[in-house]
């Protein structure tokens, strides 16, 4: 009986799960070759996809649970998906060059998600473009609940003016990526101080910083500059953003599983480096902290010892290692200053060279995994074309060597029949006229005729 109870209970939470799989896909539309005529009715989030590429399918249960949750909270964007190798020409004129590729369609505009494939970081980002471009902030209140919500936000604060034009369309180029705000002088908080009117500023890390066009220059390069907080717990990914701003990133890499005082401390130096020079450092410094040295180590193409500081370069692939041991706040702000005047080093690059030992670099991390991971599998992949090749050779060469005996042969053949040939010539040369009989000539062995000459 109890036996029974459990099968019902298996069968009962199955039933559920397909239950829930089906209402979630239900929320996600197949779309096809009428989606180009119909879409600009309306704002779509669009999954464009392929049926073998690995990443789509991880993306998927995802992808319904954001088309289930959109759809509850009454959003009026639609959810979709299309197979992009079905319809390869209305994904080519979205701009789809990999798969998955998620965009906003909204209208003729098209904004990419380059985001992590998190349900929630999904749906942030389709609230954040789906809606306006610049949001007003009528009140106090509701700028202090902007300053609660959001970890970095943008407020233009003025009238109309040049600034503002170039706001807008700094807006329309990365409203992907962050929030866009306008207020009157009044709205502001009280702490905040304005040398001048219009005015662009940027909320993050409790604090704030005022756009000044003679310092920061183009006003959509400094937006993209400062869309990050000051100090972050990094990844790949975020490396990757990073190489955008222009700045340097300033790490500490340790193992955040291991509790010895070395790992805190280096991440809690990095930390007060962020927050107590801040204005000295955050035009040219992005900091943060990484866990393990995995990553890096394929960065550098080195095997750094864990923990330890390193300054990268992401836009070109420098990077910056400790000439001394870091004891404290005061020795990282004098690596630092020295970093920025020249004095350290800058290994790595982008150069010739770096390419070369790059692709080297790669191929044998590749050929060590594939071995580590599976050893049968990497002797196959790396055995088998090295004895097609060797077959290919061996059996090159062998073709060679008969074809030169045949060669040989028939020379020697056609130089028999030339023989054979004045043979027969001598002999019709030497048969008699007709009428007279034909005697045999029969050679006499040598010991006779020497007789008869004696």
């Amino acid at each position: 009986m109890a036996a029974w109870r459990s099968w019902a209970a298996l069968r009962l939470c199955a039933t559920v799960v397909l239950l829930d799989m089906v209402v979630c896909k239900g929320f996600v539309e197949d779309l096809d070759e009428s989606f180009k005529e119909n879409r600009n009715d309306d704002i779509w989030l669009v999954d464009f996809y392929a049926p073998w590429c690995g990443h789509c399918k991880k993306l998927e249960p995802i992808w319904n649970e954001v088309g289930l949750e959109m759809k509850s909270i009454g959003s009026p964007v639609k959810v979709g998906k299309m197979d992009a190798t079905s319809y390869s020409s209305i994904a080519s004129e979205f701009g789809v060059r990999g798969y998955p590729t998620i965009k906003l369609l909204k209208g003729d505009l098209a904004y990419n998600y380059r985001g992590p494939r998190t349900k929630d970081d999904i749906i942030e980002f389709a609230h954040r473009v789906s809606g306006a471009l610049i949001r007003p902030l009528p009140s106090q209140q509701m700028f202090e609940h902007m300053q609660k919500r959001h970890r970095v936000f943008f407020v233009y604060i003025g009238g109309e003016s040049p600034l503002k034009e170039k706001y807008i369309d700094a807006a329309s180029e990365l409203i992907v990526y962050t929030y866009f705000f306008s207020a009157s002088e009044e709205v502001v908080p009280e702490y905040v101080t304005l040398k001048e009117m219009p005015a662009v500023l940027v909320f993050k890390d409790e604090t704030y910083f005022v756009y000044d066009e003679y310092e920061d220059g183009d006003l959509s390069s400094w937006i993209n500059r400062e869309r990050f907080q000051n100090y972050l717990a990094m990844d790949g990914f975020l490396l990757y953003e990073l190489g955008d701003t222009g700045k340097l990133v300033a790490l500490a890499v340790i193992d955040e599983k291991n509790t010895s005082v070395e790992h805190a401390r280096l991440k809690s130096i990095i930390q007060e480096v962020a927050r107590d020079y801040r204005d000295l450092f955050h035009r040219d410094f992005q900091f943060g902290h990484m866990d393990g040295n995995d990553y890096i180590n394929t960065l550098l193409m080195d095997e750094l010892t864990v923990p330890t500081v390193v300054v990268l370069n992401t836009s070109n692939q420098q990077y910056f290692l400790l000439d001394r041991q870091i004891k404290n706040v005061e020795d990282m702000v004098q690596f630092i200053n020295n970093i920025l005047d020249g004095t350290v080093e800058a290994q790595g690059g982008d150069s010739i060279l770096q390419r070369l030992k790059r692709i080297v670099f790669d191929a044998k991390s590749t050929i060590v995994s594939i071995f580590k991971s599976s050893p049968l599998m990497g002797c196959f992949l790396f055995g088998l074309p090295l004895g097609v090749i060797s077959i290919m050779c061996y059996g090159i060469y062998t073709a060679d060597t008969d074809g030169g005996y045949i060669e040989e042969r028939y020379e020697v053949s056609k130089s028999e029949n030339e023989n054979q040939e004045q043979i027969e010539e001598s002999k019709e040369q030497q048969e008699p006229s007709s009428g007279e009989s034909v005697v045999p000539t029969v050679q006499e062995p040598k010991d006779v005729l020497e007789k008869k000459k004696d």
